[in-house]
């Protein structure tokens, strides 16, 4: 089964992380199929950037994303723009207005200063 999981890059204590597609077998950090999109929870807000034609195909190939990726989608409101496409609505249409709400969402993101 695949699944849209997430991947952590970035060094010690700064940790960032990759949207991607990937087997369910493979550790976190494995192989993977498809880089999907980023997520940076450090900044403020949350600096999140998913290439969301991509993810419609995945998941419409039957990908599960896991919780965190769940919550995510459930941000950027990715579950109601899915469902306007399986009801008839243009890909394009909703990718336009996917880009436009992430541009409205990261608007000037600071990294934050708590080092946890």
């Amino acid at each position: 089964m695949v699944r849209i999981r997430l991947r952590r890059v970035g060094s010690k204590r700064q940790p960032s992380y990759r949207v991607v597609a990937i087997h369910g077998e493979n550790p976190r950090d494995g192989a993977f199929l498809e880089i999907l999109g980023y997520y940076n929870p450090r900044t403020s807000p949350s600096t999140i950037h998913l290439e969301e034609d991509r993810v419609y195909d995945w998941i419409s190939r039957g990908a599960q994303p896991s919780e965190s990726v769940e919550q995510i989608f459930k941000t950027i409101g990715l579950r109601d723009r899915y469902a306007r496409l399986k009801a008839g609505e243009a890909v394009d249409v909703l990718v336009a207005e996917a880009k436009a709400a992430e541009a409205a969402r990261n608007v000037n993101p600071k990294t934050s200063q708590n080092n946890n």
